[in-house]
């Protein structure tokens, strides 16, 4: 084709696309504007499936959630339809081209995401609501297939997991200084601190969450970096505004979960023996029984609620009597187990908990933010929900995920030929996910794009490691 011909074709493709346009106006139809960014992604989607991959994390913490609460639906824009088509275009590729790395579809972490996919196919067949279990599933799908699969292959340059990290990181503190300043206007009270994040992060448990798997990432690369003064200066005031954002959020779950990261980083530096850590477990649960009748009337006598001031706001964590927020999470760990007695093998549903706990719950056992209709919220519980919502199977398939991910960064920070930044990375990461790990305790993120994002990212990305480490100790053998 001449170039004339092109030039000609180009203005001819404009005149329609305003005239069109015009027509749209005309009507208030406003989505045509949006299909030249369309067509962009599309085009990068097959030129290089890396950056869509790259600008998925980049939208997350700046997308806005829809909710259909009929059906338990709920779309994140614009991050999910851009994870949406990531997975399907990654999946053309990766059959049409064969390319696909083998050492990550044999890998323990894989077998195990095979069998926790597999499980959540077969409780959604037997669900008490099978639309909202598929939809849940496919939502996995979502997320899972672009930031675990494409991600271990996008992490095998180093550099990108460097991007990956970083690209969520920027954003979220955009969203922490926007936090900060409407927080600021009601005083940086307590209250006010449960919605000042919205419509970002629709809860400050969810938005503490993320902040914290970040903060072992941002220490450590503020200690353990190459670079120059002002870039560890630049790194050090961003590492300040994420620990401003977490103390400010009044999220004790999250408060809990980085001290608990900490803790492992201790065990990790001075190499305690799991038997130690598996003898101070075992003690302390002989300690708790030998004396729970004690420990339960200490926890009642405390009756200090939730508070702005940080003491008192620590000291409520172990409120039990009286704090609102601690009776209705002892609730629905409550209403989890009445559920899974009922159906120990395969559970109500995945995601089907919010619409079906209400018969479970006992009125001597309801609080003032309790509802006799049980439709605000989940199990809050990564554990609880899986073993109501799919039965045992279920809890077991995600701890073997949990289980092989650790094992997978352990191979990697005390192998003797991975070299220190490989293994300083392997150790933030860890750390991150650790501070999920804990969260996952008091509260469930994974079915949103918020957490699973970084969630399953960290997850490739010590799989990618482990897989680089591995070949080059062959090399070095052969």
């Amino acid at each position: 084709m001449s170039e004339a011909i092109k030039i000609r074709w180009f203005y001819i493709l404009s005149a329609c696309f305003i005239a069109l346009n015009t027509i749209f106006i005309y009507y208030e139809q406003y989505w045509l504007y949006l299909t030249p960014v369309v067509l962009a992604i599309i085009g990068l989607a097959f030129l290089s499936i890396d950056k869509l991959f790259l600008l998925s994390v980049i939208v997350t913490p700046l997308s806005i959630e829809l909710k259909e609460v009929d059906i338990g639906a709920a779309l994140s824009l614009p991050a999910e339809p851009l994870m949406i088509g990531t997975m399907v275009m990654f999946l053309f590729k990766a059959l049409a081209e064969g390319t696909f790395d083998k050492n990550v579809l044999k890998h323990p972490v894989s077998f195990a995401i095979y069998a926790y996919l597999f499980w959540i196919f077969i409780s959604s067949l037997t669900s008490e609501m099978p639309i909202v279990s598929f939809k849940f599933l496919a939502s996995k799908l979502w997320f899972i297939i672009p930031f675990y699969f494409l991600g271990t292959q996008v992490f095998k340059k180093y550099q990108n997991i460097q991007w990956y990290l970083w690209l969520y990181i920027l954003p979220l503190g955009g969203v922490i200084i926007y936090t900060v300043s409407r927080h600021a206007a009601w005083g940086f009270e307590q209250q006010p601190s449960h919605w000042v994040m919205t419509p970002f992060y629709y809860d400050h448990t969810i938005y503490a969450a993320a902040i914290a798997m970040y903060i072992p990432f941002l220490v450590g690369y503020t200690f353990v970096n190459l670079h120059g003064l002002f870039i560890k200066i630049l790194i050090a005031a961003i590492t300040g505004l994420f620990s401003v954002g977490l103390l400010l959020s009044y999220s004790r779950a999250s408060w809990l979960s980085v001290m608990g990261a900490l803790a492992l980083f201790m065990v990790l530096f001075f190499r305690i023996r799991w038997y130690f850590i598996a003898m101070l477990f075992v003690g302390a649960l002989i300690f708790y029984f030998s004396f729970e009748t004690e420990i339960l009337m200490r926890l009642e006598k405390n009756k200090q609620d939730s508070s702005g001031k940080l003491a008192e706001h620590v000291q409520s964590m172990s409120n039990i009597s009286t704090d609102a927020s601690n009776k209705e999470r002892l609730l629905r760990w409550s209403c989890a187990l009445r559920m899974f007695k009922e159906r120990p093998v395969t559970g109500w549903g995945p995601g089907t908990y919010a619409f079906v706990y209400a018969p479970f719950q006992r009125s001597y056992e309801m609080t003032i933010i309790s509802t006799n209709f049980g439709d605000v919220g989940n199990a809050h519980s990564e554990y609880l929900g899986p073993l109501s919502e799919q039965g045992l199977p279920g809890l077991f398939t995600f701890l073997f995920v949990i289980g092989m991910t650790y094992y997978t960064a352990s191979r990697i920070v005390f192998h003797q030929q991975a070299n220190r930044k490989i293994k300083q990375t392997a150790i933030m990461l860890l750390l991150g996910l650790c501070t999920y790990w804990i969260h996952g305790f008091l509260n469930n993120f994974l079915d949103t794009d918020k957490l699973s994002v970084p969630y399953w990212g960290f997850t490739a990305a010590l799989v990618a490691l482990e897989i680089q480490v591995k070949k080059s100790s062959e090399k070095t053998a052969s």
